[in-house]
């Protein structure tokens, strides 16, 4: 994303609800990697609407929030709604 301002994250799922085993996956790996498996481009990039509001990528953010990372300003690929019939 370019440089005008993002608006902050906000998680579709509760914190309550997400898979146990993979965010203990996820906590065995180090920020970085964490934060390189979100970037745009990649599998599993972080994907988000316009509003901020997360698709793609709640289990890594969550553990990056729990190590005190600024997860709002990850770079992050803008999906359209899709308008269904």
């Amino acid at each position: 994303m370019d440089s005008q301002e993002t608006p902050p994250l906000k998680f579709l799922h509760s914190q309550s609800i997400l898979n146990r085993v993979k965010l203990n996956l996820f906590r065995r790996l180090s920020t970085g990697e964490l934060e390189l498996s979100l970037a745009p481009g990649q599998q599993g990039s972080l994907k988000v609407r316009k509003d901020g509001t997360v698709l793609d990528g709640h289990h890594r953010l969550c553990v990056l929030a729990e190590r005190g990372q600024d997860i709002d300003h990850l770079p992050r690929e803008i999906m359209e709604k899709s308008h269904e019939a």
